[in-house]
This record gives structure tokens, C-alpha cells and sequence, in this order.
């Protein structure tokens, strides 16, 4: 009952902000004959109306590839719609912000005696087409984004420590997070990340989390593709907030506690080793390092803490340099670094970098920082690294802004 309420209310805030939205359309068509007008108006609330009931419609849908299709795809769409037509909103407030003013300040300064007449405090027409040209770019950005969901780019990364052992001294490793199997919906192309991957002949690769949406079987059509990925000093994982199944209604515990088992033998069956709350050992040439992997550890509230990082850590205390997989960045300034100084590099995942910002040179922006301190990349503290990789997948939008997919490799010297 409480969800449907909450769904209503979604239905209604997107019916206001589109009247909302329609008046200033009004306003840039006064110019316009009334042909042009007519079908400006018809055109922009049918697709109104559609999206209403696309709205409406979404929690009474229950076959499994419908629900796939559509959450990937046509709500993706109706999300940019909305955030569009609300940044376009943002400048039509300020207009009103405006007009308010305007008319506070002629209703003050009037005379009682002799009050003249309020001539009509019109809308800017500047500031709708502003707003309407803001937002349609925006939409636009995440249509012309729906390309970018499988490009895949590689990010070197060169980091120095005086305490790695010599052994070590040029050791490439290949993180990959966030694969999200059950967004693909073209697994030639998921193939090609993978191979590109495998080009880069590290000599380890670490996952570091969310293999899934939310059930084991969405690694069903892409276990022969990721079970090629391979490395001389093996494959490592841990799991993400996503893997537990905690974001959908399971008939009972046990179906979920299952579809966790059945989850960890998917990792089994890729040949990769899932450290729960575990560390091991790499050895090279008579050297050694600590290779240490927890489950989830977030800190902000919403998500579950089942990373135990005191069980984790225990024995690796004579090693010299240890690394450690955690798929939320959040642990880092949480627990890591004020409880586990001689961790030198932890390798994170879980925000994608909101799969929309603005990376160059001298600037890097997504509005997911307004969450995470750290986001995506590199991150440093003393002597302590934090990677945060971009994520190889995606969720919920199906494409990617800016902040494309990512395949990290680490060399350490």
C-alpha cells in the first residue's frame, strides 16, 4: 500500500512539472501561427500522456523481459525526460522569482490614494527558451549516451611504494568492477570488453563486486564469456551490495539465501577465487604480498555492512604490502584508513560515476560527488591509494555520459 502511494506521488510530481513545463512552451510560441501552435501543443502532451502511463503502468509489470527492456530502456527515457524539463523548470522559476519581485516592488511603491494600474508582468521569453534549450540538451546527452554502455576504455595507473617487495617491482594488476550481467543486452559486444581486458596480459585481475542485478541467473548467458578471463597469478573477487538480492521481494529467506549460494559456484565456475571475508597470499619469486577481500562495507545507512574486517585482516599483519578489495570507496575513510594504516592500496567500485559527468584534464565532475568523496579514480592519503573504478557495466540508465566504462590497470614499482 505504501509503495503504490509513493508511486502515485511520482505520477503526480511528474504531472506538475510537465504543466509547469508547458507554460513556458506557451510563451516562446506566441510568435507562432496558430497551426504551428496547435500542433506543438498536441504533440507535446501526447508524449505528456504517454509518459504518464508508462508511469502508471510500471508496477504491474511482471514477465521478466519486459521488465528488463523496459527499466533499461524506455525509463531511462522517461528519467531524462524528467530531469530535463526540471532543469528547464529551474530557469522558469527564476523567471517567476522575477515577475514576483517586479510585481511586490509596483504593488509597493503604488500610491493608496491614487493607485495606478498594474499593467501584466509577462514571462520572459528569453529565459523559456533558455530553459527549454537547457533541457533538451541534457536529453539529448543521455539519448546520445545509450552508445556508450559498451565502450569500454582502459585506464593506466603507475603507483610507487618503498615497501613493495622487490619481486614485485613492475607487477600489473587489472581491476574490474560492477559487471551488472542482467543490463547486457549484447553480449558481442561485452565479449570485446572482455577481450580487451585479456590484451592487456596482466598478472592478476581483482573484481571487485555487483557481478549481478540481483539474481544468479542473469550470469547464465555470459558465464562463457567471462570465464575466459585469466592471469598468471589468478582471479579474484568479492562481492557488491547488488549480489545479496536485497533490492527485490523474494518468496521466502531461503530462496534468497540460495540465490547467494548459487551466485558464489557462478564465481566458482568462471575460475575465479571469491574471498568472503578472507585474505590470501601472493607469492613471486620467494616475495610475498597480502591480497585481502570483504564482503560489502558501506557506510552510508541504506547499505547492509557484511565486510568483517578484523576476520579479513587477521594474518596478514608479518606481510609487508597488502592489498585490499572492498566494493564500496566509503569503507576507505570509514574503517580502512583509521583502523588499518599499513593497508597501501585499496580498489573499490559501486558508484560508476553515476554513469554522467565531465572528465578532462584539469576538471572532473558527476553529480554522484555529492555523495561519495570519492567517486572515480585515484585518491590518496599519507601513504594510502584508493582506487575507485568506473564500473565494466551498467544499471538502471543503459548508457553512460562522460564516464565510460572502464577496464584499470595497475603497475606497481
Amino acid at each position: 500500500m505504501r509503495r503504490t502511494g509513493f508511486w502515485w506521488f511520482v505520477i503526480v510530481i511528474f504531472i506538475l512539472v510537465d504543466v509547469y513545463f508547458f507554460q513556458a512552451v506557451t510563451t516562446v510560441m506566441q510568435g507562432f501561427s496558430p497551426s504551428v501552435k496547435l500542433a506543438v501543443t498536441i504533440i507535446y502532451w501526447i508524449i505528456a500522456l504517454a509518459a504518464w502511463l508508462a508511469l502508471f503502468a510500471m508496477p504491474y509489470l511482471r514477465s521478466v523481459q519486459i521488465t528488463k527492456f523496459y527499466r533499461n530502456y524506455i525509463f531511462s527515457v522517461l528519467v531524462g525526460l524528467f530531469i530535463a524539463k526540471l532543469v528547464g523548470c529551474v530557469f522558469f522559476a527564476a523567471d517567476d522569482i522575477r515577475r514576483g519581485i517586479e510585481w511586490l516592488v509596483h504593488l509597493m511603491s503604488a500610491k493608496n490614494t491614487n493607485r495606478p494600474e498594474m499593467a501584466a508582468i509577462h514571462r520572459s521569453v528569453v529565459m523559456s527558451w533558455l530553459g527549454i534549450g537547457f533541457g533538451t540538451t541534457l536529453l539529448g546527452t543521455f539519448i546520445y549516451g545509450y552508445r556508450n554502455k559498451y565502450n569500454y576504455q582502459v585506464k593506466y595507473v603507475h603507483l610507487q611504494f618503498p615497501n613493495l617487495p622487490k619481486a614485485f617491482k613492475g607487477f600489473k594488476i587489472a581491476q574490474i568492477s560492477d559487471i551488472h550481467s542482467g543490463s547486457f543486452t549484447n553480449k558481442a559486444q561485452v565479449i570485446k570488453g572482455v577481450n580487451l581486458l585479456m590484451q592487456q596480459k596482466a598478472d592478476l585481475v581483482l573484481f571487485t563486486g555487483d557481478l549481478v542485478n540481483d539474481r544468479y541467473e542473469e550470469m547464465n548467458n555470459y558465464i562463457d564469456v567471462f570465464n575466459k578471463i585469466r592471469a598468471p597469478f589468478g582471479v579474484y573477487s568479492v562481492l557488491g551490495n547488488h549480489d545479496y538480492g536485497d533490492y527485490i521481494a523474494w518468496p521466502s529467506l531461503q530462496a534468497k539465501e540460495q540465490n547467494l549460494e548459487n551466485l558464489k559456484k557462478v564465481h566458482a565456475s568462471l575460475g575465479w577465487r571469491l574471498l568472503m571475508n578472507e585474505h590470501v597470499i601472493i607469492e613471486k619469486n620467494g616475495d610475498a604480498i597480502a591480497l585481502i577481500g570483504i564482503e560489502n562495507w558501506g557506510a552510508k545507512g541504506r547499505f547492509p555492512k557484511y565486510g568483517k574486517m578484523e576476520q579479513a585482516y587477521k594474518g596478514t599483519e608479518p606481510y609487508a604490502f597488502k592489498i585490499l578489495m572492498s566494493h564500496d570507496p566509503s569503507h576507505w575513510d570509514a574503517e580502512v584508513r583509521p583502523k588499518y594504516p599499513d593497508i597501501d592500496l585499496m580498489l573499490a567500485g559501486h558508484t560508476h560515476g553515476m554513469q554522467f559527468g565531465v572528465e578532462t584534464m584539469f576538471f572532473k565532475f558527476s553529480p554522484v560527488q555529492w555523495m561519495y568523496k570519492q567517486w572515480a579514480g585515484l585518491y590518496k592519503e599519507g601513504n594510502q591509494y584508493l582506487y575507485v573504478n568506473r564500473g565494466f557495466g551498467f544499471i538502471g540508465y543503459p548508457g553512460r555520459v562522460g564516464i565510460l566504462p572502464e577496464i584499470t590497470i595497475i603497475e606497481l614499482s
